[in-house]
């Protein structure tokens, strides 16, 4: 009975206690178990990186099904309509990821670097163009809905589920969508669960990439990298809360904080936008955001809100044109800033989505793909820190703009913003 007591009171303990800190606490567990206890006992008889791989997993896999209920259900029972703050969204999230290329542009004539090109490593087929890009996007819309969810390919989980929710909205009974919303509540909780989970999946994947990844291949191209997360670093605290700022009207630094603290920390570590959907949905239903938006422009943002994507398609073609000797203009970065903003948003919402982009943009300048490839193969080995920086800006900047967009709107309205934005 004593220890059934003691049980209660630790669980209670663990759920009363701010999630930030138990991520901290995981990230400190994971760091000491593989550099020291480790070193003691052999990996194979101590290995926590499963529970980060259960944590990755089991997210990636309830997610898919998460974002088709609950687009479905909102749409299906809300009273509101996908408005303006549902366009301001979409211009938010394109404006950044095209600002996001021109700020790498700009860093990458500051600092020009350059790649040292060796035999590349077997990767897949990447997009040869602009046009296989957008074809991928529209074919990825109308894919089946079964095997959209199976995959975790959101832009057609997106268009099934607004048809979806349109259809029930016009001709099912008010029971049927209210069993609906049943479901979807219990996918909700079901998501609660799993990121009360958190901390033990977030000290597997340190321990995991500590003990996988050294920093052998880091350090080698820790010039490149650095120039990648300088950028990120920009668009994060300068270009982001820029767009914010000018239209709300306020100092935007509290929100993006919270954003960055909230949802771009969990988003460091699981590497995915996609998986990191869940988390970013309860961080809007925390500030009190319109279910009806959030629902899709969450989702979406995690399909279209590519600016580390871009940065990294930008700087590595850049890289690879300066190894080459080939001289680039200002006009034609511009260029590639656009083609790079494009492409960004057929970036996967997975680890490693931008790397098999680098070749189109690296075609703009007649760089074959014997030598592009070299430059994705490059990036695999630099993915762990670039990956996470750039999933980390993406997902935080998917809040960032949802909840921009709904604060302008309470503005108008004359509602107060909430109170972490007015707090000195």
């Amino acid at each position: 009975m004593k220890f059934l007591g003691f049980f209660k009171k630790a669980l209670k303990d663990y759920n009363d206690t701010n999630l930030i800190v138990k991520i901290l606490c995981g990230m400190l567990v994971g760091i000491f178990c593989a550099l020291v206890l480790n070193k003691t006992f052999h990996v194979k008889y101590f290995d926590i990186g499963i529970l980060g791989t259960i944590f990755v997993e089991a997210l990636k896999a309830i997610a898919p099904i998460l974002v088709f209920v609950l687009v479905s259900s909102s749409l299906a029972s809300g009273d509101s309509k996908l408005d303006s703050r549902f366009v301001m969204v979409i211009f938010f999230y394109l404006l950044s990821t095209f600002l996001a290329a021109v700020s790498a542009v700009v860093l990458s004539f500051i600092f020009p670097q350059k790649l040292i090109l060796q035999l590349a490593s077997k990767v897949d087929k990447a997009p040869d163009n602009l046009s296989a890009v957008l074809s991928n996007i529209i074919f990825s819309m109308i894919q089946n809905p079964i095997n959209a969810i199976i995959k975790g390919q959101y832009l057609g989980i997106l268009f099934w589920a607004v048809l979806f929710g349109f259809a029930l909205k016009k001709c099912a009974s008010v029971e049927t969508r209210e069993n609906i919303a049943d479901i979807a509540k219990a996918v909700s909780l079901i998501i609660k669960w799993i990121i009360d989970f958190a901390p033990f999946g977030i000290a597997g994947i340190v321990y995991k990439t500590i003990i996988s990844s050294g920093l052998s291949s880091i350090l080698k191209y820790g010039k490149v990298l650095g120039l990648l997360i300088a950028c990120m670093f920009i668009v994060a605290l300068v270009i982001d809360p820029l767009i914010a700022g000018i239209t709300l009207r306020t100092n935007p630094y509290p929100l993006v904080f919270k954003c960055l603290k909230e949802s771009g920390l969990t988003a460091f570590f699981t590497r995915s936008s996609a998986a990191n959907i869940p988390v970013n949905m309860a961080l809007c239903e925390r500030m009190g955001l319109d279910k009806d938006m959030y629902s899709v422009s969450i989702p979406l943002g995690s399909t279209i809100n590519m600016d580390g994507a871009a940065i990294t398609i930008t700087v590595m073609t850049l890289a690879t044109a300066n190894t080459l000797n080939i001289h680039v203009n200002f006009v034609t970065a511009i260029i590639l800033s656009i083609l790079s903003a494009l492409a960004a948003c057929g970036a996967s919402g997975v680890t490693g989505g931008s790397l098999l982009l680098i070749p189109m943009a690296c075609s703009l300048f007649g760089i074959p793909d014997t030598i592009s490839m070299q430059v994705v193969s490059i990036g695999l080995l630099i993915n762990v820190v670039q990956d996470s920086f750039e999933t980390m800006l993406n997902s935080s900047g998917d809040v960032m703009f949802a909840a921009t967009a709904e604060f302008y709107q309470w503005k108008k309205m004359g509602k107060p913003l909430p109170d972490f934005m007015t707090q000195k």
